[in-house]
């Protein structure tokens, strides 16, 4: 965030979980009971009973065991590791606007079972459990959708998990009994994924002259926000700005405008850390510490994500604590998806971002969103929007080289965040038309995200009255009030 003003902007971090995943996670059982007449099964090999892949495209660590198997004679064993999560997928051929419902039996760490291509939304279930555990999710084609790709995968770092008795059921193809199903030459990796939370505009709810949330919403449609910054206001108690008298435990003022976004139909994310004062991790001490600290200010605004916006001293340090107690709270609070945030250099990650994001992996900790601050790298040649895509790409690069990912599943997490109007660095400068050119480039990667810091800033300044050169609470460029978050708000990825 720009370090020019009092925490002027967020700091560095960034599975569909459907009801049915909070059951799975709990031990329950899920299976789909009232297929309708109609409905066959489309899967070829399901249970791998053939005592191989056949049907599937695997990772090469998965294979077909006799042990331990949760139907049959055989399922699947496939082996996740810091660069590889071990997925097996099918493609499989299905009718236009029709229902369908896919079931399996997974056991082992952070085991996905999910689909793509669908031509709606996409869906994913999830759970943890050392024994067989069943996960169903439903989803519906779009009108022109001919084939879907369904998948079950563990997570990275994550090891050995099992997969069996998948099915995949509702209406073939040809309306006859017979299942279609053809190899997917590339496998798509879709989870975890966020459709609901696209867009998220970073705001400071208590400094910086901010606006009304519902002023907010009613006049550039924006209902997504990450709330900035909860740090420590001492002895490992989380507050507003780090401020004693405004300590989470004792917030109102936030937790009406956190109910103000879920009535308008959007939610709320909240940024751990910033440029400025104290973060947590800094100071509680220990992983447990760190993550029932964290845990406080989950459990008071009933979150879903958080933001890691970690910076200056507390880029890459006291790494083993900090992931230590994301694991934690990712164990406690399976819905939860975490995003990282991380400043930008010329060419993309600094080494100490890379460095995060190693040491999540060793962790085990899953980062759903590697959030680039896509500005105050400086401008040195070419337009503002070249440069933003040239950093973008870069990142691209160099998270498929940490992940093993191919370029579309690094683009799927990889959150843009761009900065309205004069950066802290006086050769940028984002104006509407960056803006613009911008959305459009994320639009065509498909990313996790399309953020900005922020929207106390999005409003031109009082000529009357002296600003910074990027000033927290206004642009510095001639704008109408939410130009700026009104274009973040078209981004659907």
């Amino acid at each position: 965030m720009p370090a020019t003003a009092r925490h002027l902007r967020p700091a560095p971090l960034v599975a569909l979980l459907s009801s049915a995943a909070l059951i799975a996670a709990a031990g329950l059982a899920i299976t789909s009971t009232d297929a309708s007449a109609d409905s066959v099964q489309l899967l070829q090999n399901p249970g791998f009973e053939t005592g191989d892949l056949t049907g599937w495209n695997c990772s090469s660590g998965d294979k077909a065991v006799t042990s331990p198997a949760a139907a049959g004679s055989y399922a699947l064993s496939g082996t996740a590791t810091s660069g590889d999560f071990a997925q097996c997928a099918q493609t499989v051929s299905v009718q236009p606007n029709s229902s369908y419902t896919l079931t399996g039996e997974v056991q082992g760490s952070y085991v996905y079972l999910g689909d793509s291509g669908t031509g709606t939304s996409d869906t994913s279930t999830w759970a943890s459990s050392a024994g067989w555990t069943g996960l169903s999710t439903t989803f519906t084609t779009g009108a022109s959708t001919t084939s879907v790709t369904v998948w079950v995968h563990g997570w990275y770092g994550q090891g050995t998990f099992g997969a069996d008795a998948l099915s995949l059921t509702g209406p073939s193809a040809t309306g006859g009994p017979s299942p279609t199903a053809t190899p997917t030459p590339t496998p798509t990796a879709t989870a975890p994924a966020d459709p609901g939370f696209r867009h998220p505009a970073y705001f400071m709810p208590l400094d910086n002259t901010p606006q009304s949330v519902s002023d907010m919403v009613s006049k550039s449609g924006e209902n997504e926000l990450l709330l900035a910054f909860v740090l420590d206001s001492g002895n490992c108690t989380p507050a507003w700005d780090g401020d004693s008298a405004h300590t989470v435990a004792s917030d109102t003022t936030v937790q009406a405008d956190v109910t103000a976004l879920r009535a308008a139909g959007g939610d709320a994310s909240v940024s751990f850390g910033g440029y400025n004062g104290t973060e947590l991790g800094a100071t509680c001490g220990s992983t447990s510490a760190l993550a029932a600290a964290y845990q406080k200010v989950i459990d008071k605004y009933r979150l879903t994500r958080i933001d890691l916006d970690w910076e200056g001293d507390d880029l890459d340090a006291n790494m083993a604590v900090r992931w230590g107690a994301i694991k934690t709270l990712e164990r406690d609070n399976p819905n939860l998806k975490v995003t990282l945030t991380i400043p930008m250099t010329s060419v993309g990650l600094p080494d100490t971002g890379k460095d995060e994001i190693r040491q999540a992996i060793s962790a085990g900790a899953r980062i759903d969103a590697v959030n680039i601050m896509d500005f105050d790298f400086g401008l040195t040649s070419g337009t503002e929007t070249q440069a933003a895509e040239a950093v973008a790409g870069d990142v691209n690069a160099q998270l498929q080289s940490l992940y093993g990912w191919d370029a579309g599943t690094a683009w799927a997490h990889t959150s843009i965040q761009l900065m309205n109007g004069h950066t802290d660095q006086p050769s940028e400068l984002f104006t509407q038309t960056t803006f613009n050119a911008l959305l459009t480039f994320a639009q065509s990667k498909h990313v996790a995200q399309f953020s900005y810091w922020d929207v106390n800033r999005d409003r031109a300044c009082d000529p009357n009255t002296v600003h910074n050169w990027a000033d927290g609470a206004c642009s510095s460029v001639d704008q109408n009030p939410y130009d700026f978050t009104k274009i973040i708000t078209q981004y659907t990825g």
